[in-house]
């Protein structure tokens, strides 16, 4: 008997956020003391105008079918916003609009890869990137940012992991899972390579673009360079800064033949995306922004809170993201240890499913994200869980022998 499952989903594993997410949730229905720090989702709610700006077109009756990649209103308010925000030219033709972040990537993935072709994929990666490659029928290269070059790719090393194959490459600034951003200066080195390699186009997921801490001053690829401007797809979504992940709303702007192709390939998948979302959107990109920077001072807090802590445990290393709302600790200082029960703490798998056992706390392990020994936490929730959270972490390092 045949088996069920297709070759290429063989090649895939399921989501381990959302697998962390689930069974701290599914913890909680049994009763358990659980904090769940596994969800890449702010605690704050959806801003009231932005809210309104759906009601109110409920109630105008748009609630049908819309144009297979956006609203013209919408598009309209993504080319303001890059124009505003980055600096960058487009047009409406040249705007995507999906149901969310990762069909964005999915569509422009599935719309250009042909089997054997390689992507680039730095590591910490977002743990759905390798596996999107694979569904697509593509080849993910990975390749290692070390914490000592602030989990950033090194020019070097993308310039060593090029081949005739390499289709396309993923940046993702300010990272999921470390919260690492790269400077102007770094994108511009990283500019000078593709410039010798005409063939690869860069995908630069930039959903975390407002969550940005200190001075930093953020930019994106195809504005620092923007020779290369005709080979790069400019990700991002209203998710993260507007607190609006279940309304699912990702764009992109790009060159217009990819974006033609990413079209074709929603008009058989997912075709438009919800009509009311839609128009939320557009009254988040055009509405106040002020609320975006208090929001930041508040994630900037709870970044540092979480850092102090984190270095006060035994055996952990924290470094102090420039972005996101992500800490990607280093647990090298306890690979060896032994919890009181008598497991050996072998792999950063192994120090997350004690953690949740013990103390009830919920965070992911780095090998999911491509480099271990580490594990994420999201900060996205309040300084007292966070507190709590923290304590419950050194509780666990201090026992362990």
């Amino acid at each position: 008997m045949s088996t069920l499952q297709s070759s290429a989903l063989a090649r895939v594993k399921p989501s381990a956020t959302l697998a962390v997410t689930a069974q701290a949730r599914a913890l909680k229905a049994e009763g358990r003391d659980v904090i769940g720090l596994g969800a890449g989702e702010p605690d704050f709610d959806t801003p009231e105008n932005i809210k309104a700006a759906a009601i109110d077109a409920i109630r105008r009756g748009e609630t049908k079918y819309t144009d297979v990649d956006g609203i013209p209103q919408l598009k309209a308010a993504i080319v303001a916003k890059f124009a505003r925000e980055n600096g960058l030219t487009y047009t409406a033709a040249q705007i995507h609009v999906a149901p969310g972040g990762k069909p964005v990537l999915y569509n422009a993935l599935v719309a250009t890869l042909s089997p054997g072709d390689e992507v680039i994929v730095p590591a910490p990666y977002w743990v759905s990137y390798p596996d999107m490659v694979l569904l697509a029928g593509g080849e993910p290269v990975t390749v290692v940012g070390q914490e000592a070059d602030g989990f950033k790719l090194r020019p070097e090393v993308l310039e060593a992991a090029i081949t005739p194959r390499t289709k396309w490459l993923i940046l993702n600034s300010p990272s999921n899972p470390t919260g690492a951003a790269y400077t102007r200066a770094e994108l511009e080195a990283i500019a000078e390579v593709l410039r010798r390699h005409p063939q690869v186009w860069v995908m630069t997921d930039d959903m975390y673009e407002h969550l940005i801490y200190g001075d930093f001053d953020y930019t994106t690829i195809a504005q620092v360079a923007p020779d290369l401007y005709d080979r790069v797809l400019t990700i991002n979504g209203v998710s993260k800064a507007y607190a609006m992940t279940g309304w699912r709303i990702g764009y992109a702007g790009g060159p217009k033949p990819l974006i033609d192709l990413m079209r074709k390939v929603a008009s058989q998948t997912t075709s438009n995306p919800s009509s009311i979302s839609q128009w939320a959107a557009v009254e988040a990109l055009n509405g106040p922004q002020d609320f975006i920077a208090e929001r930041g001072q508040a994630f900037q807090a709870r970044r540092d809170l979480v850092v102090s802590m984190l270095n006060q445990a035994n055996g952990i290393r924290c470094p102090n993201p420039e972005g996101a709302f992500y800490v990607y600790p280093s647990i090298e200082g306890l690979i060896g240890k032994t919890t009181p029960g008598g497991v050996v703490i072998d792999s950063d798998e192994t120090f997350t499913s004690e953690l949740l056992n013990a103390e009830g706390v919920a965070v992911v392990q780095g090998s999911a994200f491509g480099l271990s020994p580490y594990f994420r936490i999201s900060y996205a929730t309040s300084e007292t869980v966070l507190e709590e959270a923290c304590t419950r972490i050194q509780r666990f390092c201090a026992g362990l022998r």
